[in-house]
């Protein structure tokens, strides 16, 4: 549908569209309202849930994809334009406000049986996800102090502070590799993968930033070791969600913490799920190029995401900001957005019927990328 428009005019609508990021926030007000119509409350419970994964992945398709690129006399521009930073910023506050607006519902609503508290915690940790994850992402690799600390900050509201070192100091660094506990092997389910993220990821920030310590001749245990705070940050955020809302609040806040961070880690598997940097004759593995990643250029979605999905790109180039983010006809190509691929994710025979064949053919003549021993062996 966008294909023959001139990239100009679709960065200058892009630019306007990215709002679209606090409309999804609004989802969990919207089913408020709906609930207090129709009565239905342990119902549309489960509506922000719907319309992400039920919805989005059609209206994705419908609305088709996006392979416009910023020229490159534009991109200093774009990159320089503060409007774009002001809209990740903004999800400090909609963050906290999706936390707290998400907590007294629950604690207030008497209709709900437990299936409606459990619809209603999953529906706010996607919301929450999509903030809180998404964003922190965008922010943590900017130089801004602001910006930085806004992006730990949003990791440390789900309980994940660690990924704000993890991510930038080990995974880009070992993406592709058996050594990243974030890139999942062919063959590999979800459900074999998540575990071993989550653990190999706290495991390796504690890792990384004992590291960067010791190179300043003090002890991991010390008030400069940043994880500390931002834990610190996480700890605060629940002793408040207990202190204003009770347990009730406490089981809230844990609850979409876990959805949030399980979300970054689901999204993780999709976007590297079986690529292989090769190891060079030297002992080193290639550079990071665009073909280590899994990329999609469905509009909605990228929209609604800050274009995450156009990650090969970013593992190309950290430093990018979203709104420079180009798209690469010879990268691996997603077959949807990631509101499907994450559902698809979720049921391993029909995402090894979808995926397999796209590793197999990216990998045609190369078959023995395909071997998992090595992988097997260091993350196990």
């Amino acid at each position: 549908m966008f294909e023959r428009i001139p990239p100009r005019v679709m960065i200058a609508f892009k630019k306007v569209m990215f709002l679209l990021v606090f409309f999804v926030a609004m989802l969990p007000y919207n089913a408020w309202q709906m609930m207090q119509e129709n009565g239905n409350w342990n119902l549309y419970a489960w509506w922000p849930l719907f319309v992400i994964f039920g919805i989005i992945p059609v209206v994705d398709h419908l609305v088709g994809k996006d392979s416009s690129n910023p020229q490159e006399d534009e991109v200093e521009r774009l990159a320089g334009q503060r409007w774009y930073s002001l809209l990740t910023l903004l999800a400090v506050p909609t963050q906290l406000a999706v936390l707290a607006f998400g907590a007294w519902v629950l604690v207030t609503t008497e209709q709900f049986s437990l299936a409606g508290q459990i619809g209603w915690i999953l529906s706010c940790g996607i919301i929450s996800a999509i903030l809180s994850i998404n964003v922190g992402h965008e922010l943590i690799h900017r130089r801004s102090r602001l910006e930085n600390w806004a992006g730990g900050l949003l990791y440390a509201s789900v309980c994940y502070a660690g990924f704000k070192v993890e991510h930038v100091r080990g995974h880009h660094v070992t993406v592709s590799t058996p050594d990243d506990a974030s890139s999942a092997r062919f063959g590999q389910s979800l459900y074999h993968f998540l575990p071993r993220a989550y653990l190999g990821n706290v495991r390796n920030a504690w890792k990384l930033e004992a590291k960067r310590l010791k190179t300043l001749g003090l002890p991991a245990l010390h008030w400069r070791n940043e994880l500390i705070w931002w834990n610190a940050v996480s700890v605060g955020f629940a002793v408040a969600a207990l202190l204003i809302f009770g347990w009730a609040g406490l089981v809230f806040y844990l609850g979409v913490s876990w959805m949030s961070f399980t979300t970054l880690e689901i999204i993780n598997y999709i976007e590297h799920y079986g690529l292989h940097r090769r190891k060079l004759p030297n002992g080193r593995y290639e550079r990071t190029t665009p073909a280590h990643s899994w990329n999609s250029n469905y509009l909605i979605t990228n929209l609604g995401l800050f274009h995450l999905q156009r990650h090969s790109d970013h593992h190309a180039f950290p430093t990018r900001r979203y709104q420079v983010l180009r798209h690469y006809d010879g990268s691996p190509q997603l077959p949807t957005g990631y509101a499907g691929m994450y559902v698809l994710a979720l049921i391993p025979p029909l995402w090894f019927r979808v995926m397999n064949p796209r590793v197999k053919a990216y990998y045609e003549g190369e078959e023995w990328q395909l071997s998992a021993q090595e992988f097997e062996q260091s993350v196990a």
